[in-house]
C-alpha cells in the first residue's frame, strides 16, 4: 500500500488545522490590530507549540492507525479511550458543518444565483459527497491534493503581502484608534483556527516512517500557520487598512482596495478551496475511528471494511451522512461547541502523554516533549485556555439552551454509550488498538 510522504503530511496536517488567513477576520473585527496581533503571536506558544510536541511525541512512540484514541486507551484503559474517540467524533459533527458554509460563503460571493435559497444547502452536501469520493483514493491523494490546494489558497495572500507592504507606511491611520469589539470572540476565533493538531495523528499506518515524519511535520505546520495568519495582518496594517468592520469575507474587500478585482476574485475563488481543503483532509482523519473502535470490538465489525486502497469506505459513507445532516447551524454556535467537546478530548490527550511517561517509562520514544516535568506540564496553558473558552461560552445558546450545557449534556452521553457498546459489540476484553506495537 502506497504511505503519505512527509510534504504531503506537513499539507494534509496545515488544512486539519487551518485554511489560511480565511476566518481571522473575525479576531480583527473583535480586537482590532494589536490585540489581533498580540493573540496571534502568543497563541502559537500557549496552544500549538504545547500540542505540536505533545503529538510529536506520542506519535513516534506509538504511531498506529487510530492516533490520540489509541494513546488515551493504552494510557488510561478503554473507557477512557472510549470518551476520547466520542468526544472528537461528536465534535467533528459541529467541527465539519463550518466548512461546507465557507465553502458556499465564497462561492456564492462570485456567483450569487448558484447558491440563493435552498441551492446553498444543495452545493454542501455536493462539497461533503466530493471528498468523501475523494478520500476513497487513499490517504496519499488527499496529501497530495492538499498541496495543490495550498498553493493555490496562498498564493493571492502572497500578493496581498507585497501589495500591502508596497501601499504603506500608513499603520498609525488605524493601528491605535480602533477601540475594538468582543476580546472573547476574538479569542475563541483564535483558538477554533489554532486547533486540530492531533487529527493528522489518526492516520499514522498510513504515513511513510511515522517515527521521524510526524514531529517534523508538526512542527513546520505550526510554523506555516502562525506565519500564514500573522504576515497579512501585519501587511494590512501596515497599509492602514481600517479593522473595525472586519468580518469573514472581509479579504475581499481588502483585496479589491489594494490590487483591484482580479485580486479580489482570486481571494473569493481560493475561499472555496479553504473550506474544500479543511474538510478533505479531515474527512481523512476522523473516518479512521469508527473503524479502529470496530476493530476494538465497540462498533459494528462492517466498519473495519476496507477498499483495495485500504480506506475504510462504509466509516466514510456512514461519517459523511452525519456531517451532511448538521448542516445549517450559526458560525457561532459550531465554534462554540466545537471548542468545549474538542477542547475536552484535548486534555486527555495531555493526561495520557504524563501518564504513559511513568507508566511506560522505557516505551521507545524517538521524540520527546521535554524532561518529566515538561511532560506533565505542557498541557496547563491550553486547559486553561479551554476553561476560558467554556467560561466565555455561558450566554452562547445551541437547541434553545446554553451551548455549555449542550456540550455538558454531549460529554457526558458518553458513558452511556460505552455501556450500550460493551453490550452490543464488546466481544473482545482487550481492543487490539491497546495493544498496538510501539514500531513502525
Amino acid at each position: 500500500m502506497r504511505r503519505m510522504r512527509l510534504v504531503p503530511l506537513i499539507a494534509a496536517t496545515y488544512f486539519m488545522v487551518s485554511g489560511g488567513p480565511y476566518g481571522i477576520e473575525d479576531i480583527l473585527g473583535g480586537a482590532g490590530y494589536v490585540k489581533a496581533l498580540i493573540i496571534l503571536l502568543i497563541f502559537p506558544f500557549l496552544w500549538s507549540f504545547p500540542t505540536a510536541l505533545m503529538l510529536g511525541e506520542l506519535t513516534s512512540a506509538i504511531p498506529s492507525e487510530g492516533g490520540f484514541y489509541v494513546w488515551v486507551r493504552r494510557a488510561m484503559g478503554p473507557f477512557w479511550g472510549y470518551q476520547e474517540a466520542w468526544l472528537s467524533l461528536t465534535a467533528s459533527i459541529f467541527d465539519m458543518a463550518i466548512y461546507p458554509t465557507l465553502f458556499v460563503l465564497y462561492l456564492g460571493k462570485l456567483f450569487p444565483a448558484w447558491t440563493a435559497g435552498s441551492r446553498g444547502i444543495a452545493w454542501e452536501v455536493a462539497m461533503v459527497a466530493a471528498c468523501c469520493l475523494w478520500n476513497l483514493c487513499g490517504a496519499p491523494a488527499v496529501g497530495e491534493g492538499s498541496i495543490l490546494l495550498f498553493t493555490l489558497l496562498l498564493a493571492p495572500f502572497a500578493v496581498l503581502i507585497v501589495l500591502g507592504f508596497l501601499h504603506g507606511p500608513h499603520w498609525h491611520n488605524h493601528l491605535s484608534t480602533f477601540a475594538g469589539g468582543s476580546i472573547s470572540t476574538a479569542i475563541m476565533v483564535a483558538l477554533w483556527n489554532y486547533m486540530g493538531w492531533d487529527n493528522a495523528s489518526t492516520v499514522a499506518e498510513e504515513v511513510e516512517n511515522p517515527r521521524r515524519n510526524y514531529p517534523l511535520a508538526m512542527i513546520a505546520a505550526a510554523a506555516l500557520v502562525a506565519v500564514s495568519y500573522i504576515l497579512p495582518v501585519v501587511a494590512i496594517a501596515y497599509a492602514g487598512i481600517p479593522v473595525d468592520q472586519f468580518t469573514t469575507g472581509s479579504w475581499t474587500d481588502t483585496a479589491r482596495f489594494l490590487g483591484g478585482p482580479i485580486l479580489a476574485g482570486a481571494i473569493v475563488l481560493c475561499g472555496t478551496f479553504n473550506g474544500l481543503g479543511m474538510f478533505n483532509a479531515l474527512v481523512m482523519s476522523y473516518t479512521r475511528l469508527p473503524m479502529v473502535l470496530a476493530q476494538d470490538g465497540m462498533l459494528p465489525q462492517w466498519l473495519t471494511l476496507k477498499n483495495k486502497r485500504g480506506v475504510p469506505w462504509v466509516a466514510i459513507i456512514i461519517c459523511g451522512i452525519g456531517w451532511a445532516a448538521a448542516l445549517g447551524f450559526r458560525f457561532e454556535e459550531l465554534i462554540s461547541i466545537d471548542l468545549i467537546l474538542y477542547g475536552s478530548s484535548l486534555l486527555l490527550e495531555f493526561i495520557a502523554l504524563a501518564v504513559l511517561r511513568f507508566k511506560e517509562p522505557d516505551l521507545p520514544r524517538p521524540f520527546r516533549a521535554g524532561n518529566l516535568f515538561m511532560a506533565c506540564t505542557l498541557g496547563i496553558p491550553p486547559a486553561l485556555l479551554i476553561g476560558y473558552v467554556m467560561y466565555a461560552a455561558r450566554n452562547e445558546r445551541m437547541v434553545h439552551m446554553p451551548a455549555l450545557l449542550f456540550g455538558l449534556i454531549i460529554a457526558l452521553a458518553g458513558p452511556i454509550f460505552y455501556r450500550v457498546s460493551r453490550k452490543r459489540w464488546g466481544h473482545k476484553t482487550l481492543g487490539a488498538s491497546a495493544l498496538a506495537p510501539s514500531g513502525d
